[in-house]
């Protein structure tokens, strides 16, 4: 299922800057209805960019250059999938799910919130930190402080974003399948596994064959997780008052 025709952009420029891309994702969230799962997970990724850019202009990353390039890299990869699903092509195998179940009335917000979170780390994110230390010119090493600094960051906004689509804990809530489904689904885990794949496929820059077929597993590794993410689970029963 295609987004309509008028959701498309231009293609990132390689000078994009951390506005450019928030003009983006505030221009998405103008026009997709509030439900629709792409949208769900864009606002939460337009309030991380934005708290991003607000420190970046504060002085809190070590290398603002370097911060720069790894946010801007990352979200340009997000928005890259969205243009091609705009279009009418396959976007990576990890954002499909995404866009295949955004209208299902049987997935939950916070659902959509997390496949796409899976995605962007699970498969974007090491990407894009090969792609930083290219424009920046070094290596991962170099990167970690401003990649563990955005980590924080995400923490911080996936436990709002819990409380917010979550419904408060009760007994209902504990036999809710959702509890259960979320609760399988770790971010520390994500970004530690997206730090080493981002180290590996640094150390695999020779080998583009090698490169390739593990960049292919990674963005399949994640569409699977994201499909599971995105079972229907159907409407939350309200609790009887």
């Amino acid at each position: 299922m295609t987004q309509p025709e008028q959701v498309t952009f231009p293609a990132a420029r390689a000078d994009a800057t951390v506005d450019a891309v928030v003009a983006r994702m505030r221009a998405l969230d103008a026009v997709l209805p509030a439900r629709d799962g792409v949208a769900v997970f864009n606002r939460v990724y337009l309030t991380v960019t934005e708290e991003i850019g607000r420190r970046l202009r504060g002085g809190e990353f070590p290398d603002p250059r370097a911060a720069t390039a790894l946010d801007v890299r990352f979200a340009e990869r997000y928005l890259t999938a969205v243009d091609a699903d705009a279009a009418g092509l396959r976007p990576p195998a990890c954002w499909r799910p995404l866009f295949q179940l955004r209208r299902h009335p049987g997935v939950r917000p916070l659902q959509f919130a997390l496949a796409g979170v899976n995605a962007h780390i699970g498969h974007d994110l090491p990407l894009a930190v090969v792609d930083a230390c290219r424009a920046v010119g070094c290596e991962p090493a170099d990167l970690e402080d401003e990649f563990e600094h955005v980590g924080e960051i995400l923490v911080v906004l996936e436990e709002r974003v819990r409380e917010e689509l979550m419904p408060g804990p009760d007994l209902l809530q504990l036999a809710d399948p959702l509890t259960h489904l979320v609760g399988s689904w770790s971010l520390d885990r994500a970004r530690e596994a997206a730090w080493a794949a981002a180290r590996a496929l640094w150390a695999l820059r020779h080998r583009p064959d090698v490169a390739g077929e593990f960049t292919d597993r990674l963005d399949a590794v994640a569409g699977l997780a994201g499909r599971m993410l995105l079972t229907p689970l159907g409407h939350r029963t309200p609790r009887p008052r």
